[in-house]
C-alpha cells in the first residue's frame, strides 16, 4: 500500500527494501548539482518514521534519470544490497516500463538490438547497428498498448540496463518519447519531465523469499491521465 509522508510516495518497505515512486525532477544519488538527492530523503524517511539514532545504512541499488518517473529501488541493509544487486546482474528482476511517444513505431510490437556508445561530454547514448569501440550491446522488447489522441503508449520490457537505453532506442526507431529534446522530440514538457515511467517491478525477495510484484501510479498529469487503462 502506498504512503505519502514528507512528499515522499513509498510503494513497498520491509526491514530489507524500500520502494519509492520517484517524482521528476529527483536525483536519485547525489551529483554535482548538489541538489538533495532521493536517497538523502528516504533516509530521513526512515530515521523519523523508526526514531533511527545516528547514521542509517541505505544502499541504492539501481538509478532513474533525473526527468523520469517510477519506481526505484533501495537497500536497507548490506545483506540485501549484495543479494540485490546479484540478482539484477543475473537478471532475476523483471522491470516494465510505460512510455508514450508521439510517433507510431512501425511495428506494433518488436524488439530491438542496438550497440550504445555513451558519450559523457554531452551526457548522451548513441545508437549503433553493430559492435563499435567502446560500445555495449542493448536489448529490449516493446509493445504498442494504447492509442491516444496525438501520442501512443508503449510498453518496454529490458533485457539490459545501458545507459539512456529506452530514450536511445525509440529515437533510433523515430519514436522519441514526449518531452525528450536531448533525443530529438521537438518541445519540452513545462516541467522538465519525460513521459518514461518504470511502472513495474517483479522478484523474488531476496530475504524472505517472497514473489514481489510492485506498481507504480503514473503521475498526475493529462497525458499520464488518459494512458490509465
Amino acid at each position: 500500500m502506498a504512503s505519502t509522508k514528507n512528499n515522499l510516495e513509498v510503494l513497498f518497505e520491509d526491514n530489507h527494501l524500500i520502494v519509492v515512486n520517484k517524482k521528476s525532477g529527483d536525483i536519485v544519488q547525489g551529483d554535482k548539482t548538489g541538489d538533495t538527492p532521493l536517497s538523502e530523503i528516504v533516509k530521513e524517511y526512515i530515521k523519523d518514521k523508526y526514531n533511527k539514532p545516528g547514521n542509517v545504512f541505505l544502499g541504492v541499488v539501481h538509478r532513474l534519470d533525473r526527468p523520469t518517473t517510477g519506481i526505484v529501488v533501495f537497500a536497507r541493509t548490506s545483506k540485501a544490497l549484495e543479494r540485490f544487486n546479484k540478482m539484477l546482474r543475473n537478471k532475476e528482476v523483471n522491470k516494465t516500463y510505460w512510455a508514450v511517444v508521439k510517433n507510431k513505431p512501425l511495428k506494433t510490437e518488436d524488439t530491438l538490438i542496438g550497440y550504445l556508445r555513451k558519450n559523457p561530454k554531452n551526457n548522451k547514448s548513441t545508437s549503433y547497428s553493430s559492435e563499435i569501440d567502446g560500445s555495449k550491446k542493448a536489448i529490449l522488447h516493446y509493445k504498442t498498448i494504447k492509442s491516444l489522441d496525438n501520442y501512443y503508449l508503449l510498453e518496454i520490457d529490458l533485457e539490459t540496463g545501458r545507459h539512456h537505453q529506452i530514450r536511445c532506442q525509440l529515437a533510433s526507431i523515430g519514436s522519441p518519447i514526449k518531452g525528450d529534446l536531448k533525443y530529438g522530440f521537438d518541445r519540452s514538457n513545462k516541467d522538465a519531465s519525460i513521459h518514461l515511467h518504470a511502472r513495474k517491478i517483479e522478484f523474488i525477495h531476496p530475504v524472505t523469499k517472497e514473489q514481489i510484484l510492485i506498481i507504480a501510479p503514473t503521475p498526475n498529469e493529462v497525458i499520464w491521465n488518459a494512458c490509465n487503462l
